[in-house]
């Protein structure tokens, strides 16, 4: 599961530029149902630094998830491999200390720079051919052959816990802030993160029932479907944004199930959230319903369908307000989720 877990973190060899896409808005009975038009709202696929960029008091050390304690003598050539890791790195207003980026790091501040993953996977050669003076990894982040030549080759390597809901936003920002000298900028920025998703969250409609929302994971060229249960890393933004989680409420242990009509039966979805690439990989909406059980559901009489980027849907880091915004404003139907 590791490999899939780390495709969910946002770790996704197709992500394209950040966009939150209305796929299909579907009707319920409810007085805030959306109505049955297909819209789209684009966001801007850029980061939005800290008013005033820190200086990096170093050196400091710190404790690294991975149970290693890291000294980090400078931070003038960094290496974020994920997309999170580089939207907090260029959100603290340190990106252009930033030399190399991990293929899921599209935002525009971070496209130019040389891509040192091949597929999900790094380049030790990649990363060192840069002379970085830090690399900031995921818990999730591998192979370890490639990780452990970083670290042979002297270079601190810190790893961050990989986050599976919006508590973990804070944690992460700040333990990448701590690493870069810049703790005073960690805690203003995990200030702003926490105030904008809360006042997103704040504008859920209200509603005399909640929606039931199922996160289906699709991967049509490789005929996977699985629908998320408890640790998918969906449950917390679902519920941030007004809904139940219907995998984790109908009983699903596992964080993935494999997709089946029974499963469906018992989640009874008022809506499903997809992430756009695996949506894309079935044949849009249309191919959706042809997956057995699905056009049986609420959700799929109702065309009822939450489409997020892939890089984005998970990352739960500095630009999660906009993705739980996007989500509510699918669900509701513009109901929500204004900022």
């Amino acid at each position: 599961m590791r490999r899939l877990r780390t495709e969910l973190a946002g770790a996704l060899l197709s992500v394209l530029a950040l966009s939150l896409t209305t796929t299909a808005c579907g009707g319920s009975s409810d007085a805030a149902s959306p109505s049955p038009v297909a819209s789209s709202t684009r966001t801007a696929d850029r980061v939005e630094p800290l008013d005033s960029t820190p200086q990096p008091r170093l050196p400091v050390t710190v404790r690294s998830a991975d149970g290693r304690e890291v000294t980090v003598e400078q931070a003038e050539r960094i290496v974020p491999l994920s997309g999170s890791l580089s939207e907090i790195v260029f959100t603290l207003g340190l990106g252009d200390r930033v030399v190399a980026r991990d293929v899921t790091a599209t935002f525009e501040q971070a496209a130019a720079l040389p891509v040192v993953t091949r597929g999900h996977d790094v380049s030790a050669e990649g990363v060192l051919s840069l002379r970085p003076d830090l690399v900031v990894a995921e818990s999730t982040t591998g192979p370890d052959e490639a990780m452990d030549q970083i670290r042979a080759a002297g270079v601190p390597v810190l790893v961050v816990e990989g986050a599976t809901g919006l508590d973990d936003v804070g944690p992460r920002i700040e333990a990448v802030a701590q690493a870069l000298g810049v703790p005073s900028a960690g805690e203003e920025l995990t200030r702003r993160t926490e105030e904008r998703v809360a006042a997103v969250a704040e504008s859920v409609p209200a509603e005399k029932d909640k929606p039931r929302v199922a996160f289906l994971y699709l991967r049509g060229s490789a005929s996977v479907y699985l629908i998320g249960g408890k640790g998918s890393g969906a449950t917390s933004l679902i519920e941030a944004a007004g809904a139940v989680d219907a995998g984790a409420e109908s009983g699903l242990e596992k964080d993935f199930t494999a997709l089946t009509s029974e499963a469906l039966v018992k989640a009874a979805p008022d809506a499903l959230l997809v992430m756009s690439k695996g949506l894309e990989s079935v044949g849009g909406v249309d191919g959706l319903l042809e997956i057995p059980g699905i056009a049986q559901t609420p959700a799929g009489m109702d065309r009822r369908i939450v489409s997020v980027e892939d890089g984005v849907l998970l990352n739960y880091g500095p630009r999660t307000d906009q993705v739980l915004s996007s989500v509510m404003e699918q669900l509701y139907g513009g109901e929500g989720g204004a900022r």
